[in-house]
């Protein structure tokens, strides 16, 4: 029984011994840091030459060893200590003070160990969070310049934690107190005040007011570091920030808008940026800049001047999308928001509209790259706003409700053809599709033929005015020639042919003697049609959720009182197109990129409008088809009055290819002209062939 009794003895003595033992040399140690203050005599002694290190990973050691003897939840005698005698607190009074030089790097180094090792939930404790905000707000301080890597991985703990309890953001954001009603984990209680009151702030007199520094927390920690030099630091700052908007929870989400700057930190970093892009910078070169990714850093190429503002700014600009992206709804819509009030509204807008063409040329390439770069939804929509405006309803030859959209549609560039290409409906809705709604296009009622014969006269034929051509009917209001030989015009999308035929149309609107891609190798329409099944499908696949009809709208559901307006947007297109002969190469292009794309997009009513050269057109309305054909016609009579043209277009054409140098010849524009007017009917016949059936109508 004795023998019993004292081994029962000695294992209580082994029990207890060593918390007793633990908590002694936890005191040691910090009444050890405590008292280097008041015996150091030189203050020039960097910390880490001190033995502040060594004891400060002895305190650790002792508090990760001595809670794994604890059941889990349960504070042991040395982290009581560390709470009640509030050595957090007075370390973080230590690391501002920076004494001795390097003491700022050694606190941070103990918090983020602590945090992260210690498994006892610490942030809900006013000892605790009250320092942490309070190494926080030294993120902008000047000393703490050289920290950046022990300030990453100290956000990094932090962010860890508030992932696992999302309500301890409210901890490290608010500045005075935790706001009524925010429920917390009940802990076991330390002396008065080592937790937070739950009630208000007037409870908590000990607390550090807020006003003048408040603006310094976690939110503008993680995005200073965000701006680092340094590619591994800005990255982990850039990947935890992403980790907080991520948050699910709607108070959290809620909080990180209300309660930290975080939104107009984000915007004005972007116009920052923005503003660091040399004003000379060649808009060639904003255009041909590949997509940016932020995750590749030291992506700028020094040798061509702004290349690496661009990068940093179209980077930033990527590393929002993501956000947005990823980001809790509240917190994506709050960060596009900003974005849109700051830079769209802020900045993009006044250079846009001012009145210097080098700045507007200029300012439109970086539009051009901004609408590339993004596509977070909540982003896109209030890009694609800020661009178009909200109306969807018919337009009107003297609608000028958002002069932003008139202007940039005027210019008819590289912005139209992103635009297009960007998974939003509203874009075509309000360009194009708002206008052809109704179908006012077509001739509503058969007209009876007049006088001069039945128009059974194909277009082909030699000799024949334009007059007398029936897909002239466009600028002459009063006119009814051709119109008699056309079919009912309540059609399906593809016309009154078949395919094949639809194909031939355009395939035959140049002459013979205006073609030359047979004179050079691969110069088939067949070599569009890999491209127009690419474009197709991702007009289909894009076009897919917006529940668009598979065929026009009747007839009769139609408003034939209506008069027929194509829209601004499809106007200047038709405008440009039926100078091709007069314009320049490169806006050629940009007309034709355009209207291919526009084209591939399966809306009925844009099919029928675009690919259908069988319409029944109402007096005074035009289609693409009419267009082409009026600029045939324009085009034979012109190359009739230039000796040797076939030669001389073969020329340009094998200069444009490359095969041959270039050289200055009388009528290069024109022949460029013809060169793109064979390709884009060669590329709508393509298209064409890729979204109808091998036989008979859709």
């Amino acid at each position: 029984m004795l023998s019993r009794l004292g081994a029962l003895l000695q294992q209580a003595v082994e029990t207890r011994e060593p918390s007793v033992d633990l908590l002694e040399a936890f005191t040691e140690h910090w009444k050890g840091i405590t008292g280097y203050y008041l015996e150091a005599t030189d203050e020039s002694i960097p910390a880490r030459q001190t033995d502040i290190p060594w004891r400060l990973k002895q305190m650790l050691d002792i508090l990760v060893y001595e809670e794994k003897q604890f059941p889990a939840g349960e504070a042991g005698p040395c982290l009581e200590y560390l709470l009640q005698h509030k050595v957090l607190e007075t370390l973080s009074t230590l690391g501002k003070a920076e004494y001795p030089p390097g003491m700022r790097q050694q606190v941070l180094l103990f918090f983020s160990r602590v945090l992260g090792q210690v498994q006892h939930p610490l942030l809900h404790y006013l000892n605790v969070h009250r320092p942490v905000k309070k190494l926080l707000q030294l993120s902008g301080d000047r000393l703490g310049s050289g920290l950046e890597k022990e300030e990453v991985q100290f956000v990094a703990v932090l962010c860890m934690k508030i992932k696992q309890d999302p309500t301890l953001l409210t901890y490290l954001l608010e500045g005075k107190s935790i706001p009524n009603g925010t429920t917390v984990q009940a802990l076991p209680a330390m002396e008065e005040g080592t937790e937070h009151p739950s009630g208000t702030a007037t409870g908590s007199p000990r607390a550090e007011p807020s006003p003048p520094r408040r603006d310094h927390n976690l939110v503008t920690s993680l995005v200073g570091l965000c701006k680092s030099k340094k590619s591994r630091v800005a990255m982990k700052a850039r990947e935890n920030l992403l980790l907080l908007v991520g948050l699910a929870q709607e108070t959290a989400a809620a909080c990180l808008v209300r309660s930290s700057t975080l939104c107009p930190l984000l915007a004005q970093h972007l116009c920052d940026l923005y503003s660091t892009v040399p004003v000379g910078t060649d808009p060639a070169d904003v255009l041909t800049m590949e997509r940016t990714s932020w995750r590749s850093q030291g992506a700028g190429d020094g040798a061509v001047a702004g290349k690496e503002s661009l990068a940093a700014f179209f980077g930033w600009l990527d590393y929002l999308d993501e956000l947005v992206l990823g980001a809790q709804p509240v917190v994506a819509d709050a960060v596009a928001e900003a974005v849109e009030e700051m830079f769209f509204q802020g900045i993009l807008q006044p250079q846009l509209l001012q009145m210097s063409e080098l700045a507007v040329l200029s300012a439109t390439a970086m539009l051009v790259g901004t609408v590339r770069q993004i596509r977070a939804p909540a982003l896109l929509r209030r890009l694609v706003l800020f661009l178009l405006g909200p109306d969807q309803h018919p337009e009107s030859p003297r609608d000028a409700s958002h002069p932003l959209r008139t202007h940039l549609i005027d210019r008819c560039n590289h912005l139209c053809d992103e635009l297009l290409q960007k998974p939003h409906e509203h874009i075509t809705r309000n360009l194009v599709l708002r206008n052809l709604e109704a179908r006012g296009y077509l001739q509503q009622t058969p007209l009876v033929p007049e006088e001069r014969g039945p128009p059974e006269l194909e277009h082909e034929e030699d000799g024949l005015d334009l007059e007398e051509d029936p897909y002239f009917t466009d600028g002459f209001p009063g006119a009814s020639f051709g119109t008699a030989k056309k079919l009912p015009s309540g059609s399906a999308p593809s016309g009154k042919g078949q395919v094949s035929e639809v194909v031939s149309s355009f395939l035959c609107l140049v002459p013979e003697e205006a073609k030359t891609s047979s004179r050079v190798e691969e110069g088939g329409y067949d070599t569009y049609v890999h491209d127009a099944l690419g474009m197709v499908q991702a007009c289909r696949d894009s076009a897919a959720p917006w529940g668009w009809p598979r065929a026009p709208r009747p007839l009769d559901s139609c408003h034939p009182e209506l008069v027929f307006y194509e829209g601004h947007f499809l106007k200047v297109l038709f405008d440009r197109m039926a100078r091709i002969l007069d314009q320049p190469y490169s806006l050629n292009l940009q007309v034709t990129s355009v209207l291919s794309r526009l084209a591939a997009f399966p809306h009925p009513h844009l099919h029928e409008y675009l690919l259908d050269p069988y319409l029944s057109l109402a007096p005074g309305c035009r289609s693409l088809f009419s267009i082409l054909v009026r600029v045939i016609g324009d085009l034979m009579q012109r190359l009739q009055r230039v000796p040797q043209f076939r030669a001389k277009l073969l020329l340009v054409r094998q200069q444009l290819l490359g095969l041959v140098p270039g050289e200055q010849m009388d009528h290069t524009m024109l022949f460029k002209g013809v060169v793109v007017l064979e390709e884009f009917c060669k590329e709508l016949a393509a298209i064409t062939l890729v979204k109808g059936p091998p036989e008979g109508p859709p």
